[in-house]
């Protein structure tokens, strides 16, 4: 049996997953969080065969919650469902230590499969997740790797926010940073992407594909 812990801040959503999975007699929820507090806590009380977790949810979350989950709870794997395009975070969220990234688009078809493969010990990626983690393996530190490629974790979070027109000080309060920190990021962002302001961060992201949903 497959024992799962589903993170999501969507009730609506939690509820639809485990109507999806009440129909597959080897997997069961065991347990839900709605936050990275939450997550980190029901990782850690008792043992668990997958965890099914959302990108982006209130407190920590994304890429900080992934690496954080490994340090903690390393045996632990992580199935990563966004509403993120494959595109934007499975590369990073893979490195980071998840065992696999479905988008919530197609979730409903791949999910069962994904739960199996990584609790079997396995890696589920999809084909362009594939072909991505090849070209980033083979373009290393090419100098004709976009721009984007260069920025850390942080400095990617805080771009993707910046492009989706939150400001600073919110950035700093949702990420619970100081505003000079992130004012310092923007800073390094702007040169890594030599933009001259956010309109030419928001273009860059536009040509790149790189704008945020939702």
């Amino acid at each position: 049996m497959i024992k799962v812990l589903i993170a999501d801040d969507h009730a609506i959503l939690r509820a639809g997953l485990k109507q999806i999975l009440s129909e597959t007699p080897d997997i069961v929820v065991g347990g839900e969080a709605a936050n990275g507090h939450e997550t980190l806590a029901k990782a850690q009380a008792e043992p668990w065969d997958v965890l099914l977790l959302d990108m982006t949810m209130p407190g920590r979350s994304g890429i900080e919650l992934i690496k954080q989950l490994k340090q903690l709870v390393p045996r632990l794997p992580i199935l990563i469902l966004s509403m993120h395009k494959e595109d934007v975070y499975a590369v990073r969220a893979l490195k980071a230590g998840a065992s696999g990234y479905l988008c919530k688009d197609n979730a409903e078809d791949q999910l069962v499969a994904a739960l199996r493969k990584v609790a079997s010990g396995g890696l589920y990626i999809t084909p362009t997740v594939a072909e991505k983690l090849a070209l980033d393996m083979l373009q290393g530190e090419k100098t004709d790797a976009p721009p984007h490629t260069r920025l850390s974790d942080r400095e990617y979070q805080v771009f993707q926010a910046l492009v989706a027109g939150e400001s600073v000080s919110e950035i700093a309060e949702r990420l619970n940073l100081s505003v000079k920190t992130v004012s310092t990021h923007k800073v390094h962002i702007l040169e890594k992407l030599r933009c001259e302001n956010i309109a030419e961060l928001v273009r860059y992201a536009v040509r790149q594909g790189l704008l945020p949903e939702g």
